[in-house]
């Protein structure tokens, strides 16, 4: 499909967006037949599921297309079960963060927590908040699965797809793990610094979607290397440019106060290449301050420097650029579907 190339992700997005909203609305009757009470829950579902750039359903869509694959229904089906996978890892996130909100709304626990308020329950809002919120991650969780079963792809298909489709299940949860471990244990080296990248960003995002895309597809032997050769370098620099950005990013483009990760103190590669290469009052300066959520603009100011003539900055660049020399270097591979490969 000639047209479908000329905008990849956008083309994807719409009809995921369909699916989305075609399950949502079966699931909204099916909870509600259980009781009125459970509106809120559904409410605060579709609102996580109504933004998102659906990167996770365009890579499987590609990696499908990359492998012969038609443009049938089925496949938007199995990939929009992604988002719902995306939905729960961010509503556990935001949990497991405290962030207050998320793509410029409530965040899903500070929403039910507004709703325990509102109501004048009995007992903590913020708990209150936190198990609901959980509970939403959960059904989130289950209903990727719902939908991926019912795709309409033929069982022989679904089922060459589970390994990574249970794969990158697995591997989310454990990359958010040690994330949660690499925050407290202080340790901030690099290395550690990109297993979290590997796990949270570039096999969830861009390379299991894509071997789900080839398994469902009939061809996961032959392309897994090719799309793994092209997914964990892009993912990797597709995560490292969120965190520079979280550090030098302008407002206006990232839609976030300059150097709110510093504030949130975020163990971000910049942060751990600035601690490696800065001096020692340099460091102790720049330890000092993350993590502050007071942190004025003067201080970002500061770290952003001790970051700059340390050479933090620059490591990262380069890195950026070799992943995606990398990335690109493997879409030379002859066994790529020429749409899909531009």
């Amino acid at each position: 499909m000639t047209s479908s190339a000329s905008f990849p992700v956008s083309f994807v997005r719409t009809a995921v967006d369909a699916e989305i909203s075609r399950f949502i609305d079966r699931r909204r009757a099916q909870l509600l037949e259980i009781g009125s009470e459970l509106v809120p829950v559904v409410d605060a579902l579709e609102a996580m599921l109504t933004e998102g750039k659906r990167l996770r359903p365009a890579f499987c869509y590609w990696g499908w297309r990359g492998a012969g694959g038609a443009d049938v229904p089925g496949i938007h089906r199995a990939a929009a079960s992604l988002e719902f996978l995306q939905a729960c890892a961010l509503v556990h996130d935001d949990v497991i963060d405290n962030s207050d909100t998320r793509r410029g709304l409530p965040a899903t626990h500070k929403r039910l927590e507004a709703l325990h308020a509102a109501s004048g329950w009995r007992g903590s809002s913020e708990a209150f908040g936190r198990g609901a919120a959980i509970l939403i991650g959960d059904l989130c969780l289950a209903w990727s699965e719902d939908l991926y079963q019912a795709s309409g792809l033929d069982l022989e298909a679904l089922h060459a797809g589970r390994p990574p489709f249970d794969a990158m299940r697995t591997e989310v949860m454990a990359g958010q793990y040690l994330d949660m471990l690499e925050q407290v244990r202080e340790g901030g080296d690099v290395e550690a610094t990109l297993r979290v990248m590997h796990y949270k960003a570039a096999k969830y995002t861009v390379e299991r979607p894509l071997h789900l895309g080839a398994a469902l597809a009939g061809r996961y032997e032959d392309l897994s290397p090719v799309y793994t050769a092209y997914g964990l370098p892009l993912g990797v620099a597709f995560q490292l440019r969120d965190d520079v950005l979280g550090v030098f990013g302008d407002p206006e483009q990232t839609g976030k106060p300059a150097g709110d990760d510093l504030r949130e103190g975020k163990r971000t590669l910049i942060v751990a290449e600035t601690l490696e290469r800065s001096g020692a009052a340099d460091r102790a300066e720049f330890l000092r301050h993350l993590g502050d959520p007071a942190l004025g603009d003067d201080a970002v100011e500061r770290m952003r420097g001790v970051a700059e003539e340390c050479g933090a900055l620059a490591a990262c660049e380069r890195r950026i650029d070799d992943y995606v020399g990398q990335a690109a270097a493997a879409l030379e591979s002859g066994l790529l579907d020429d749409t899909a490969r531009s």
